[in-house]
């Protein structure tokens, strides 16, 4: 991943950030930030100590090592983690350029920073992982002010290049080198060939969050005439006419099979999957979301 090399770069990004700055305080110093805390309380909960079992102690905290060698029932005490840990995994491929408004990455950048400078005022330690073909960078969680700005930094000057989505690679990193359960956002268009076992793997430690970001026209395919499209990932060029009904049906049923698969496979890991749409008000879709999480 490159950084800005020139003088007038390096003014064009410090500008990206300061906006990105306001725009992302300004929405966690709403009601944002609030429902953002209760939607993810007690998701840390760490050992304490043990202590003998009284009556009325729940059973299944019994520690049975402890019990066996000291010949006296002993239970487990725990108690939640004052702070949190979360991981940000944005995905920085190719794909994430297009948009018809801004683009999918611009719109997953400002969710990122928003949710950042929330979990700052929590006082949680942030974290962030770019990944496109695999890991492209990773800067384990922290606190601080300045810590969010220059991840805010890294993510608004990434520049994408084309190779394809490896979202697997990326996930067992993630299980092998965060010890500390987390909650982990995943931050993508999911353009991904197959979600496999470390999708598993990665839930059982953590709590994944899975942020799906599609195009208006992923709903209902446009009357555009006969185009071209490239996919920016493997540069293979596809002609259609979507003048036709039959195709623009076609691509919409192919679209919607996607999103279906990728809803059913979220499911099927007991990860919970939030999706958006590019250009909608993202504000509330993660209020309802965080709302939606504290009623269950």
């Amino acid at each position: 991943m490159e950084a800005p090399q020139t003088e007038s770069d390096v003014e064009a990004l410090l500008r990206k950030v300061k906006r990105i700055e306001i725009v992302s305080n300004r929405i966690a110093n709403d009601s944002f930030s609030g429902q953002y805390r209760s939607a993810f309380r007690g998701q840390g909960i760490e050992f304490d100590e043990v202590r003998e079992y009284t009556e009325g102690d729940d059973v299944r905290t019994i520690d049975w090592n402890v019990t066996a060698r000291s010949g006296k029932p002993y239970v487990k005490r725990f108690s939640e983690e004052r702070e949190r840990s979360l991981l940000f995994m944005l995905d920085v491929s190719a794909s994430n350029l297009f948009g018809s408004k801004t683009s999918r990455l611009e719109t997953a950048t400002e969710i990122v920073a928003s949710l950042m400078f929330s979990a700052l005022k929590n006082n949680d330690k942030i974290g962030l992982l770019t990944f496109a073909n695999g890991v492209k960078s990773y800067f384990p969680p922290k606190k601080g002010k300045n810590y969010v700005l220059r991840l805010a930094r890294e993510m608004l000057s990434v520049r994408p290049t084309l190779e394809p989505t490896d979202l697997n690679a990326a996930l067992e990193f993630v299980d092998k080198t965060l010890k500390r359960r987390a909650v982990v956002f995943i931050l993508s268009d999911f353009y991904v060939p197959q979600l496999e076992l470390p999708l598993f793997y990665c839930r059982r430690r953590h709590d994944l969050v899975a942020v799906s970001i599609s195009e208006p026209f992923e709903e209902s395919f446009p009357n555009a005439g006969f185009i071209r499209l490239r996919d920016p990932e493997t540069n293979q060029i596809i002609e259609l006419d979507a003048g036709s009904k039959r195709v623009r049906q076609a691509v919409s049923e192919r679209l919607a099979a996607k999103r279906d698969s990728l809803a059913a496979k979220l499911k099927e890991a007991r990860v919970e999957p939030l999706f958006i749409e590019n250009g909608s008000d993202y504000v509330h879709a993660f209020r309802e979301f965080f709302r939606a999480r504290n009623r269950r």
